[in-house]
């Protein structure tokens, strides 16, 4: 039997108290940074948050890039992991949690200066199992430069 919290609804539940407030999404970033370590060191700004759809951003800076002087693949990788897991961990039903089991990217071209993450996953009619959602990564210009797929094993949070 599901538990009635998850991770999803905490999030969101989060989002939703600060995210109108000046300065809440400041801090709701540093609780994503504090709650998910390696999530919070690309530095995300989530701009959207709700169920089945999330857009944040990341902001090139020196310790995101690589020796091309644009922001490296894994930093990309690691907001569209953030935007996929955001996104349909808000829109699953209350007692659920989904943990990463595979992930692809694909990169059409150099990424540099602010780079938005969107993420409108679709969850199916099953939920338990393994199912894949996407990212798509675009620069300022509007131009995709990557697209992500994260494939997610979503189940029922184990009771204590």
């Amino acid at each position: 039997m599901p538990r009635n919290d998850s991770p999803g609804a905490k999030l969101l539940s989060t989002w939703r108290k600060l995210s109108p407030y000046p300065g809440g999404l400041w801090l709701f970033t540093q609780i994503v940074k504090r709650m998910i370590p390696y999530t919070g060191s690309v530095s995300p700004r989530v701009e959207v948050l709700e169920p089945g759809y999330a857009k944040i951003s990341i902001t090139q800076r020196r310790a995101l890039e690589q020796h091309l002087g644009s922001i490296h693949a894994i930093a990309l990788m690691n907001v569209a992991e953030f935007a996929s897991g955001a996104a349909m961990t808000t829109a699953l039903p209350p007692g659920y949690r989904g943990i990463v089991t595979k992930l692809s990217i694909e990169y059409f071209k150099k990424a540099r200066g602010k780079v938005t993450a969107e993420s409108r996953p679709e969850l199916p009619t099953h939920i338990e199992g393994e199912h894949d959602f996407y990212s798509d990564l675009t620069d300022a210009a509007g131009d995709v430069v990557a697209r992500a797929t994260v494939r997610w094993k979503l189940g029922p949070v184990p009771t204590k």
